[in-house]
């Protein structure tokens, strides 16, 4: 029943994206012939002027439209950024792509060539021509999972993130890893996936390559690995894709329970704190400036109340003013730490003075004038 569930919803994703996604026959004077490739834009992208990270699919004539439904859903709940998506279909053209030599690994010939028409004519289009974030992903399943790798040994990579999926590894590739990865010095993602059922060759050289990169001590390099236990070599791909998204999106996603129980809560420091540094590090990482959500600083709210460190409501309050300043976010934090550092008439004045601000986040101008009026009532005001 799992199965029939997960089919029809990947089969509705699939017909919901068909309107949004473009096909384009892309002259390439590398590959010397026009290759298609497919973009599909963020439900967002005709109604501002925000710019987007890039998601490049290898095997897209069959890996796109996973990929795509997936970013699709997982942007809708914001728990990754929208991202611009492309795909790059190599029907009867994969083995070419992906050719390496036979006497050292790397591309030869066609494999050379595809090497530089993603690097110098692909990219370099998708980015004159659409508004794009300088954070970029590529995709690739089995001999494409091998494939990306080349743009990895690269003194200034092409990408930020590599998803390999299966991957059916080049003789020398996992040796050229172990001596690339520990010189990295940018903020790289990288995401390895195999399963028990797996071709057994690839299964096997996939967990050796997992061992190795879990050996490298770079706190530059952030990994995950994945060992699922039903998926094919060919079924994996639906099975990976969302882990792998949520593994490299993992910071931009709303402070979850985890989170909150593991990290927030054994915090030495201040809360409000770790908050505006997650936030800057999505700026860094993913070149995307967000306001902070509601939810976060609700979870940071729960963290004071929790621990009973009220003096941090006070950098909370202020926060929240210059992230939500319509809002009466701001002045609900900023009163309860007067409250509960001993003002209680400047609380009671914080609080009704938002009733000209917006609500937000199920905080009701009703919920602070009764807060206010509690006060009164408790103090004769």
């Amino acid at each position: 029943m799992k199965h029939i569930l997960y089919l029809l919803t990947l089969l509705f994703s699939t017909q919901f994206i068909g309107a949004q996604v473009t096909f384009k026959n892309f002259n390439s004077e590398k590959l010397g012939e026009s290759r298609e490739i497919k973009i599909q834009l963020p439900r967002s992208y005709d109604a501002g002027k925000k710019s987007y990270p890039i998601i490049l699919v290898l095997d897209g004539d069959y890996m796109f439209e996973i990929v795509a439904g997936n970013v699709e859903y997982a942007s809708y709940w914001e728990d990754i950024p929208e991202a611009i998506v492309v795909g790059i279909n190599q029907y009867n053209k994969r083995d070419d792509d992906t050719a390496y030599s036979e006497q050292n690994s790397l591309p030869i010939k066609t494999g050379a060539a595809f090497f530089d028409f993603i690097g110098q004519e692909l990219i370099p289009y998708i980015e004159k021509t659409y508004r794009t974030q300088k954070f970029k992903v590529v995709i690739g399943h089995g001999t494409t999972a091998n494939f990306i790798n080349y743009y990895l040994l690269k003194e200034n990579p092409l990408f930020n993130a590599y998803v390999s999926l299966s991957p059916d590894l080049a003789p020398d590739m996992q040796g050229f890893l172990a001596e690339r990865l520990p010189k990295i010095t940018t903020k790289t993602f990288y995401y390895l996936a195999t399963s028990n059922n797996d071709v057994a060759i690839i299964k096997t050289n996939t967990q050796a390559l997992n061992a190795v990169i879990k050996g490298i001590d770079n706190k530059s390099v952030l990994s995950s690995f994945d060992n699922f236990e039903e998926p094919t070599h060919y079924s994996l791909p639906a099975h990976a894709i969302p882990k792998a998204l949520e593994s490299i999106f993992f910071i931009y996603r709303p402070i979850s329970k985890k989170e909150f129980r593991e990290v927030i809560l054994k915090l030495d420091t201040s809360p409000v704190d770790y908050l505006t540094e997650k936030y800057k590090t999505i700026e860094e990482l993913f070149g995307l400036k967000t306001p902070i959500m509601v939810n976060d600083f609700k979870a940071i709210a729960a963290a004071i109340n929790k621990s009973k460190k009220f003096e941090y409501f006070e950098a909370l309050g202020k926060l929240a003013r210059k992230q939500h300043p319509q809002t009466l976010l701001g002045n609900y934090y900023l009163a309860r730490f007067y409250e509960e550092t001993g003002k209680p008439k400047r609380a009671m004045k914080t609080y009704q003075s938002a009733y000209a601000l917006d609500e937000i986040g199920g905080i009701t101008k009703d919920k602070l004038l009764e807060l206010s009026e509690k006060i009164k009532l408790d103090f004769g005001y």
